[in-house]
């Protein structure tokens, strides 16, 4: 490591990601939220809880099992890393089932929504359960008994489980181990009829319990206790050794199931008889257990918060906006040839980007579209006018990333669908993952090839659309039409990289992109002229790039970070970090635009992106940088920053030592960012104000918001 730097410099990686699941399980136990909303965060908190342990910490665990003790940049060895992460994430889950069981649950009580216990059923509720049990539930169980003719069984990944000691009744010093799998094919939050007004609810382990006698009749049930594992899922591909990626990936998608253990719930009080067989059979040790006092896996909560007829327990229902340059025209390729348009999702509406692709298979000028897909909805829109384009004898290319992690099933299945259509499916690079967002529309008009382009900072997906913010940018620029063609080509193979006229792609020159502009902004402020660095993202990691951002602060740069997620940076560093200020902004949408500004000696360049500042983007993965050029998608783009950095609502502000703190909201004005996109549009002859003394960089007038 360089002797300027430490590792007192850097924050560690999975640390700072326990941070943000932090963040977002305050929104949880937020009161100003919805209850509904407030649901849907703390299960959100658990789902993150599952893929952090199944991916992050299974990689330390690797590491560990190989004896790979090389330190991270802030200092700690992988064994280091798991005993901090253990002691973090064991206060997390504590807090979360808090939230749950003091706040959340008496909360719902209110609404006249209740869990029931078994004790507190009257026999009518006990009799409509012991029909509902034989009718739906017995028919799938497969309960299973570990004895000498057969083994402990598999237990897959996140499954709910039931433990049970049994007693031999014909040999009762014969103490054996029983599981039951709690079927996920049938809905684990089950309505039981109440003669009073309110909707009541059991889970569907407390009636498998209420019923185990039916399944082992030759046996006494001494003990039970629910429980859960969460494997290793890190998908290793072997592209070297495998002619055909697509199987491949199949393969390794059916090794996840296997994975060592990596994580062990449990019922708090379970027998410790029952518990030392867990630990022993799934070679689990104490520190990788998590006592749960409530339901374990809290992920039902999301189900519970789609409930009908609670309306007022939900954020109300947005309805995007159609940007204007696309409200009054018929033809969608005329207005993009008039001038860019800039989308900001969910405010705008992602239908735009669906209805061009649905416009581009039917129009008979247009000869072929190129796509990239990451992540798409399980029925996406946008695959479907795919096929339909090919059908109608169209030339479609889909570059469809088959390693867009826990999504691979799901984009097989569309990869073998549009094969069928007859698209030309490319499956990606050797080694690189395709996380670029990009669509290129060639069409002719008057005898001429004209290209259209649409790029993102977000998936083309529908779904999502709704629930993130995202930037795209909609272009008839020959010269993005030209970039877009290179990039297409590099992509399928038919190319090496050449050098493109607007954009910059990963892994080829976008790392010293980043460098060269932060580089420029250096020396503009040792040259004692202004020097500013905007950038919003969703993980700042690199350590080339943090070095590069400190050097520019300890030359004079003021630089203002909005990161999502995890930051490696330490802001406030004496000498170092000084004019470094980092905050992250979680609330109703989640915050996945990249921009990046600077200054540029009063030239203002600014940058969307596919890419956050990690090696993986940099390095490991197709990704794409775009200037933005058109002065009213400027001035759009610095109005989503102004509004980023005056948040005070929901921005938390990042500490030296790693925390993050809330706003102190003494003498300022309340401000919610993402209310105020979602706010009808303010008058046109009124600049925006956020409070007396505050006048933003832009006002409101020009700028659809």
């Amino acid at each position: 490591m360089n002797p300027a730097f430490s590792t007192l410099h850097f924050l560690n990686r999975e640390l700072s990601w326990l941070e943000f699941n932090e963040r977002v399980l305050e929104e949880a136990q937020d009161t100003n939220n919805p209850l509904f909303e407030r649901l849907k965060f703390l299960s959100i908190v658990g789902s993150n809880l599952d893929e952090f342990f199944m991916i992050r910490v299974a990689s330390l665990q690797g590491n560990v099992e190989a004896n790979y003790v090389k330190i991270d940049p802030s200092g700690l060895t992988p064994t280091e890393q798991i005993e901090r992460i253990s002691a973090r994430t064991h206060r997390q889950v504590f807090d979360m089932y808090n939230c749950f069981n003091r706040s959340l649950k008496k909360s719902l009580k209110k609404a006249d929504i209740h869990f029931i216990k078994i004790k507190d059923l009257n026999d009518f509720q006990l009799d409509f359960l012991r029909d509902y049990y034989a009718n739906n539930v017995f028919p799938v169980l497969t309960p299973m008994v570990v004895n000498k003719n057969q083994p402990f069984p598999l237990i897959l990944n996140k499954t709910l489980n039931i433990s049970l000691l049994l007693g031999d009744i014909t040999n009762p010093d014969n103490l054996l181990f029983g599981t039951i799998q709690v079927p996920s094919v049938l809905n684990r939050l089950v309505e039981i009829p109440s003669s009073e007004c309110h909707k009541s609810f059991i889970l569907l382990e407390e009636i498998i319990k209420l019923n185990l006698s039916t399944l082992f009749d030759n046996h006494t049930v001494i003990a039970t206790g629910c429980y859960r594992i969460t494997r290793d899922a890190f998908l290793d591909v072997s592209e070297d050794e495998s002619e055909d990626l697509l199987t491949a990936v199949e393969l390794s998608l059916k090794q996840r199931k296997w994975g060592s253990a990596i994580r062990l719930e449990i019922e708090h009080g379970i027998n410790p008889l029952l518990l030392q067989i867990l630990e022993e059979e799934l070679e689990i040790s104490a520190e990788a257990e998590y006592k749960i006092s409530g339901p374990i896996d809290l992920t039902f909560l999301m189900k519970l918060s789609g409930l009908k007829g609670y309306d007022s327990l939900r954020y109300a229902p947005i309805k995007p906006n159609v940007h204007p340059a696309l409200l009054d025209e018929d033809d969608i390729f005329q207005s993009i040839s008039k001038q860019d348009i800039l989308l900001h999702h969910p405010y705008d509406s992602f239908d735009m980007i669906v209805n061009l692709v649905k416009t581009a298979a039917e129009d008979p000028n247009v000869l072929a579209i190129k796509q990239t897909l990451y992540r798409v909805s399980g029925n996406s829109p946008i695959i479907e006018a795919l096929a339909q384009a090919a059908d109608n004898g169209k030339q479609v290319t889909v570059l469809l990333e088959l390693q867009a992690r826990f999504d691979e099933q799901n984009n097989i299945t569309w990869a073998k669908k549009l094969e069928t259509a007859g698209c030309h499916v490319i499956y990606g690079l050797v080694g690189l993952k395709a996380h670029c967002k990009i669509l290129l529309i060639v069409r002719r008009e008057d005898g001429l090839i004209k290209r259209y382009v649409h790029l993102g900072t977000g998936n083309y997906n529908d779904v999502t659309a709704k629930l993130y913010t995202d930037l795209g940018l909609l272009t008839a620029n020959p010269y993005f039409g030209a970039d877009a063609s290179a990039i297409f080509n590099t992509l399928s193979g038919c190319s090496s990289p050449s050098a493109l006229y607007k954009m910059t792609l990963a892994p080829m020159n976008l790392r010293n992109k980043f460098l060269d502009l932060i580089h420029k902004e250096t020396e503009y402020a040792k040259a004692g002229k202004k020097a500013k660095i905007i950038a919003k993202l969703n993980s700042l990691v690199d350590t080339e790039i943090i070095k590069a951002l400190y050097n520019a602060s300890s030359a004079g740069v003021t630089i203002e970070l909005i990161v999502r997620g995890i930051c490696c940076l330490k802001p406030k560093i004496p000498l170092i970090s000084e004019h470094i200020t980092v905050r992250s902004i979680v609330g109703r949408f989640l915050e996945h635009s990249r921009i990046y500004y600077f200054y540029g000696d009063g030239e203002e360049l600014i940058f969307l992106a596919s890419a956050d500042l990690m090696r993986r983007n940099l390095d490991k993965r197709v990704e794409l940088l775009f200037p933005i050029e058109d002065p009213a998608a400027r001035a759009k783009v610095r109005h989503v920053l102004d509004l980023a950095l005056l948040d005070t609502s929901k921005s938390r502000v990042l500490n030296l030592d790693g925390t993050y703190s809330k706003i102190d909201k003494r003498g300022k004005d309340s401000i919610n960012s993402q209310e105020i996109f979602l706010a009808p549009k303010l008058s046109e002859t009124t600049p925006y104000k956020v409070r007396a003394n505050f006048v933003p960089i832009i006002s409101v007038k020009g700028i659809d918001s």
